[in-house]
């Protein structure tokens, strides 16, 4: 019963002042089942795989004997985990009044049910803080979004240290945690963790999403796999500070939880006032990796702006200036540029930094949102008009958030900046942080920007965020979690105000990826690495949680500019073409063979992007440093083959696809642009998918697979499965 929420009789042994109510939602594979009692706070009994119809909950009451050493009543897992009041691992929530009100007990709880949601309020008269707890269910996708309030009641400030999105509870079998870390130019290294009673902790304390502890986690058994087996993933929807906390319960089960990390006096209600969690949106599945895969990037477009209407459109080819041109703008420059992106098959031009007043590097004009008056004489409406005049899109570079000390714009309100009494600020490439949360500087923002938006066909902004915040103070008083929403803010009046305007979301590349920016965007750029050898591990991480029609990926120079290291163009594309395509070079530099190379590689992308972009997503490997990914849908689907590395073994590996359907048959051909091209000797199976394509059953594609040809390193073969109607 997907979606359906079951109201089950009180328990036969429940006293008659204490009466017991189990409550659940019921996933299409998942299971959530709490239990109410009296006027405490739930009781977890249930996360995971979906149970029966109609389970023995009676037996599911809490008969735990009492232990040597223990309270004379046992304090079970509720769903707000509370301190002070027996509740001995790490609680969901802690505040105080000046010291006092420390110790928190539920006296009153209210739970309303639906099909897809269960609404918890629940009072503590003693400490006066309400509770405001929702799990809602999303039943086609298995993803459940935890999200917690707390509003102070009492006369007295409330000083918040710590409130957690939600706490689930995590069966004894799983046994490890793969999470990421990273850097600029080098996000999604995997990092896989053994959970144990020494637990798993992740802190992320660089005011935004940040490259190194992004807000993503999956747990697993030792029987998961990429397409089988138990696995839960959780997704954090929050741009800034977070924590992600599993530890052993000795219940005999893991607790996870989740939540913003707030720094030490930032969170202070007054009478009346409210803070709330961000969104924690988890998932469960029993089909692996990839299964988890697909429920979270579905849910995702779900959330995307990109398919508010159902339907997104198709995502433009770009051309972004930055690698090509840096800071050196020149408009006679800029034009040419924009008539050879456009000679390729480019459908939208992004100008990059150096385009405003006195921006020649990164030392200064951050804040002074208007054009160059030498380098654009005109403005910039020649150049945007001559874009549009062939048939592309205009895009713009902006960094609204921050400000250099050598701007205009700092000279005339030093104050607007982050700031600490009597502290040095602390710079990041040469630039501070604008203080969000002042009305003054939101006000600034948007009318500069509205000015840009309404005086220039601007179609696209790419929205920068370049050092992560330090002295994040105002008047004093930490403010990580008010500047997170004030910026989330101005995104959203920019929206409301420029419907049509499409929004990137940048931070030195991937530093801020995650849910909460990308319900007030249309895409992010995935890093500033764009070396297809290191793409290749960036984009696996990012599409286990998203999907590819919101990643930025781009073809890069050669050698790449942040590795030094060289591929051809037909690798660099290959890897390109899977998310949201571009190019960051400059095509007037480049040998004519390599420029057609690019144009039969944008043909192929806007083949295929109307299935690659609105599919699902598989990724496996073979062995012998070969990969696959499959992106589409079961009647239609695109499968990237990758050699990352020279093969070891006599023959190549054959590569099946265990998604497939058995008994459906497929007519396979290959459709890159290097399609005839063999690196070295090849069997005739393969021979045939590349000259007239070739029949193949399901069983076989799972069961057996397609050998390949040899491959040199750092090669990708394309290959499009088409279902065959009986």
């Amino acid at each position: 019963m997907v979606g359906q929420n079951r109201h089950i009789k009180p328990t036969p042994n429940a006293s008659k002042h204490m009466i017991s109510k189990i409550i659940s939602l019921q996933g299409r594979g998942t299971s959530l089942i709490l239990e109410t009692e009296g006027n405490a706070l739930p009781i977890w009994r249930y996360f995971g795989a979906k149970l029966s119809a109609d389970p023995d909950f009676a037996s599911w009451q809490d008969t735990t004997p009492r232990a040597s050493f223990s309270l004379d009543k046992n304090q079970p897992f509720r769903t707000i985990p509370l301190f002070g009041n027996g509740w001995f691992n790490t609680p969901a929530f802690t505040a105080h009044r000046h010291g006092r009100d420390w110790a928190h007990e539920i006296s009153e709880c209210r739970v309303q049910t639906s099909n897809k949601e269960i609404s918890i309020v629940s009072l503590d008269k003693v400490a006066q803080i309400e509770f405001i707890q929702t799990i809602r269910l999303e039943p086609e996708f298995d993803v459940y979004a935890f999200q917690t309030t707390v509003k102070n009641l009492g006369s007295e400030t409330l000083n918040v240290d710590r409130l957690m999105a939600g706490s689930i509870p995590v069966q004894s079998h799983f046994n490890r945690v793969n999470s990421f870390t990273g850097r600029h130019n080098n996000e999604f290294i995997p990092v896989s963790d053994g959970i144990t009673r020494s637990g798993w902790q992740r802190i992320n304390r660089r005011g935004l999403t940040s490259h190194d502890c992004p807000p993503y986690a999956r747990v697993m058994s030792p029987t998961t796999g990429g397409f089988s087996g138990p696995v839960m993933a959780a997704h954090l929807a929050w741009s800034g500070n977070h924590e992600q906390l599993i530890e052993w319960c000795d219940y005999g089960f893991y607790i996870w939880q989740s939540g913003a990390w707030y720094a030490p006096g930032e969170i202070r209600l007054a009478t009346g006032e409210q803070i709330k969690s961000p969104e924690w949106l988890v998932s469960f599945s029993e089909n692996g990796e990839n299964g988890v895969a697909q429920n979270l990037i579905n849910h995702m477009r779900s959330l995307s702006p990109l398919w508010t209407s159902g339907q997104m459109s198709p995502r433009p080819v770009h051309l972004n200036t930055w690698e090509g041109l840096y800071f050196d703008h020149n408009e006679q420059d800029l034009m040419e540029l924009a008539s050879s992106a456009a000679d390729l098959g480019v459908e939208r031009f992004i100008v990059d930094d150096g385009w405003f007043a006195g921006r020649h590097d990164d030392t200064s004009s951050l804040g002074d949102w208007w054009a160059d008056a030498d380098k654009y004489p005109d403005g910039l409406a020649p150049l945007a008009n001559h874009v549009k005049s062939l048939g592309m899109e205009f895009g713009l570079w902006v960094e609204p958030e921050m400000v250099n000390p050598k701007s205009r714009l700092f000279e005339k309100h030093p104050q607007w900046a982050l700031q600490l009494p009597q502290r040095t600020p602390l710079e990041s490439r040469n630039q501070l942080v604008l203080d969000m949360t002042n009305r003054d500087v939101q006000n600034y923002l948007f009318e500069k920007i509205e000015s840009l938006l309404t005086n220039l066909p601007i179609d696209y902004l790419k929205w920068d965020h370049n050092r992560d915040l330090t002295q994040a103070g105002s008047d004093g008083f930490a403010v990580y979690t008010d500047q997170i929403n004030a910026s989330y803010a101005l995104f959203q009046t920019i929206r409301d105000a420029y419907p049509n305007v499409e929004i990137e979301a940048c931070a030195g590349g991937g530093g801020r990826i995650d849910a909460g920016i990308l319900r007030l965007t249309h895409r992010v750029w995935a890093s500033d690495c764009i070396d297809a050898v290191s793409r290749k591990r960036i984009q696996d991480g990012f599409l286990e949680y998203l999907p590819p029609e919101i990643m930025g990926t781009h073809i890069g120079a050669s050698p790449a500019h942040s590795t030094g290291r060289s591929q051809n163009m037909d690798f660099r594309a290959a890897m390109a073409i899977i998310g949201h395509f571009g190019i960051e070079l400059d095509p007037r530099k480049i040998p004519e063979p390599e420029k057609e190379k690019i144009k039969s590689w944008v043909n192929l992308y806007k083949n295929i992007r109307n299935i690659t972009h609105t599919g699902q997503v598989w990724r496996g490997n073979v062995g012998d440093h070969v990969a696959w990914q499959v992106l589409g849908n079961k009647d239609k689907f695109y499968a990237f083959i990758f050699r990352m590395q020279p093969t070891e073994q006599r023959f190549p590996p054959y590569v099946s696809l265990p998604m497939v359907d058995l008994r459906t048959q497929y007519f396979v051909e290959r459709v890159d642009p290097q399609k005839g091209q063999f690196d070295g000797f090849t069997g005739k199976e393969f021979l045939s998918l590349d000259s007239q394509g070739k029949k193949f059953s399901g069983d076989v594609l799972c069961q057996v697979g397609i050998r390949l040809p040899f491959m040199k390193a750092e090669r990708c073969i394309v290959l499009k499965f088409s279902a065959i109607s009986e």
